[in-house]
């Protein structure tokens, strides 16, 4: 993908995600989502800031002193105090725009949109469609930088995957990594599994799908 094409595949993604928060009903802000100690109101919160300033990022800190995971939590509970007209409002105000998050690049904002999309849309039963090629750039991105601050903060607040130690390779997209025992399915379910969730396990197969099953506990396909 170009930059264009990049951009467009993040304001198609925030476009999906308003239409599935718009569609919510008033119990289902309350939920829990995937997050461990984040409500979908809370997710939702969260994904109104994909546009903070070096300025915005140091208030944060000093409100809600802590590790990044900390701040992180507490910042999107804090906004997610407003009304939830507000938050979707202001995720759709950022369709069109190329701004965001500082320190991070583009690609980051797509697996935040992304995989924070499934975080609300997953426990919800709700199906809030990927396209393969948008879910691959953001795997490649996340295999890429995964012992960098972001790759800690995508997954941080869930139990770490050992997933280096496999060949994960998807059965809807040409994208294929690493070496050893291997996982196949689904793109979007890869990338879930690149970002410590484990909820699209189901849709994944093959040998190593199963040792990794019995190393997490998880109940076998």
């Amino acid at each position: 993908m170009n930059d264009d094409e990049l951009w467009a595949a993040i304001d198609a993604q925030r476009a999906r995600t308003v239409r599935l928060l718009q569609d919510l009903k008033p119990a289902d802000w309350e939920l829990a989502s995937l997050c461990d100690g984040w409500r979908v109101r809370d997710v939702a919160a969260h994904l109104t800031m994909q546009q903070m300033t070096l300025g915005d990022a140091l208030k944060a800190l000093l409100r809600h002193p802590g590790g990044m995971n900390h701040v992180n939590h507490a910042n999107a509970v804090s906004a997610a105090n407003r009304p939830t007209e507000e938050l979707i409002a202001e995720i759709g105000g950022m369709i069109g725009s190329r701004r965001h998050n500082v320190g991070v690049t583009p690609r980051d904002t797509l697996i935040d949109i992304i995989v924070h999309g499934q975080d609300i849309a997953i426990p919800l039963r709700r199906r809030l469609d990927v396209p393969t090629e948008a879910a691959a750039i953001a795997a490649t991105q996340v295999w890429s930088s995964q012992d960098s601050r972001k790759g800690r903060l995508l997954s941080g607040v869930f139990r770490p995957v050992p997933y280096r130690s496999y060949r994960l390779f998807a059965t809807d997209a040409e994208w294929a990594v690493g070496d050893g025992l291997e996982i196949h399915g689904p793109i979007l379910a890869i990338l879930l599994l690149l970002t410590g969730r484990t909820a699209g396990y189901t849709q994944l197969a093959g040998s190593g799908a199963a040792a990794l099953a019995a190393t997490l506990g998880l109940a076998r396909i």
